[in-house]
């Protein structure tokens, strides 16, 4: 379908680039910009972008680079990354935005939602009207068609495709469809799963640069088709199915783990049970291990997603994995050794209660050794300290359960 989408864009007259990696759709982006004397660029929402870092190196090439979505625009003056890949800013109480906005664009301070949007539109209309290029990510693209299309609820990505005479695509490989027909349908999906609409409010179908009859419109379009480590996971049986996500943040918006800790806490682009899966995938095992072992497999995100994608199945299969190793050597965990003995040792004591319950009572009575403040072990000795670095430990009970129990049972008369 790839080559099938380039050939419909490049006949009427865009320009496409595949990309293996990261640092080749960069360059690919900064060699065009440059070639163009490109002094600002306008954005609309795009995760891909995130993934490769293209902000940050428009910015160390000099070249002002501006957030347009309300949600982007607001964690970009704040100097933060998206919490969520629907809504960036969801961690922003209106209090945060009125300051921040006060502090950044010279406003008067204000906790109304509509002034703080007026604002906004007032600061990024001059962006606008003086941006070299504009540079977008892609909802999906239609081979059939040969159309990239992007959607939104703001109009931002209209007018960054449509005014500045340089408008480039981000796409990830896999986000390209067969037929126009597909698009209808999956559309509706995404809108319905995101933000519980029937559509988005600003659709857009792009093929190229502006014809000869058209007004509005870039002078040149480059499409940037970024692979990054997608087609490795396309050739993994187990795992390609994570390519069908459409990017809705179902699965973020039920997910128990990330509205406990929120998008920040995984470190990488993409949060939530799909970021654990995929950010483990594109980045390898070793570095994301704490992602798929931090979920709680649940399957709530399962049954969530518009698209059916097994989600816990593939965050067990990345501990298993992880834990024997196999497959490409991304794919493949180092495992540790010492955890490997811990556990070893603890699945032989679990095997002989009576050896488990001396051990038991002998950590019981061992813990009075360590540091306890109201019922909660603080810091442990090597090398299990790396646990209480970050968080106190639970101490024993007097009794154990096995031990409450027996009492319970006594009690009743059912000794």
């Amino acid at each position: 379908l790839l080559p099938q989408l380039a050939d419909g864009i490049e006949g009427r007259g865009g320009k496409v680039f595949f990309a293996a990696d990261a640092k080749e759709a960069v360059g690919y982006g900064l060699g065009v910009a440059q070639r163009h004397s490109v002094r600002r660029v306008v954005k609309g929402k795009s995760m891909v972008t995130e993934e490769i870092g293209l902000n940050e190196a428009f910015e160390d090439a000099g070249i002002e680079t501006v957030e347009t979505d309300l949600g982007e625009f607001i964690i970009q003056l704040a100097g933060e990354t998206p919490s969520h890949i629907i809504a960036p800013a969801i961690h922003k109480t209106r209090r945060e935005v009125g300051r921040l906005f006060a502090d950044k664009l010279g406003i008067a301070y204000s906790e109304d939602p509509p002034t703080l949007t007026q604002a906004a539109r007032t600061a990024l209309r001059e962006k606008f009207l003086t941006a070299d290029m504009g540079v977008t990510g892609c909802n999906l693209a239609c081979a059939e068609t040969g159309h990239i299309t992007t959607l939104s609820n703001e109009g931002n990505i209209r007018m960054s495709t449509s005014l500045p005479r340089l408008h480039m695509t981000f796409m990830g490989m896999e986000r390209v469809v067969a037929r126009l027909a597909d698009h209808a349908l999956l559309f509706r999906l995404l809108a319905n799963a995101a933000v519980a609409q029937k559509m988005a409010g600003y659709v857009s179908y792009i093929g190229g640069p502006r014809t000869q009859f058209q007004a509005d419109g870039p002078e040149e379009f480059h499409l940037v088709i970024v692979d990054n480590g997608r087609s490795r996971i396309l050739a993994d049986p187990e795992f390609r199915e994570i390519l069908c996500c459409i990017r809705c943040a179902a699965c973020l918006n039920v997910c128990p783990v990330y509205g406990k800790i929120g998008g920040h806490a995984y470190g990488y682009a993409y949060s939530g049970p799909v970021g654990a899966v995929v950010t483990s995938l594109l980045v390898g095992l070793d570095r994301a291990k704490h992602l798929f072992f931090g979920e709680t497999l649940c399957g709530a995100c399962k049954n969530a997603c518009p698209v059916e994608i097994d989600l816990p199945r593939m965050l067990l299969a990345l501990r298993h994995r992880w834990a024997e190793g196999g497959g490409d050597a991304l794919f493949q965990g180092s495992g540790d050794r010492a955890e490997h003995l811990a556990m070893s040792a603890w699945g032989e004591l679990a095997k002989r209660p009576v050896l488990y319950e001396a051990a038991r009572r002998l950590a019981a009575v061992g813990q009075h050794l360590l540091p306890i403040s109201e019922g909660r072990i603080t810091r442990l000795p090597p090398p299990l300290n790396a646990w209480t670095g970050e968080r106190d430990l639970p101490a024993f009970a007097k009794q154990s359960f096995l031990q409450r129990w027996a009492a319970d049972q006594a009690r009743e008369g059912r000794g």
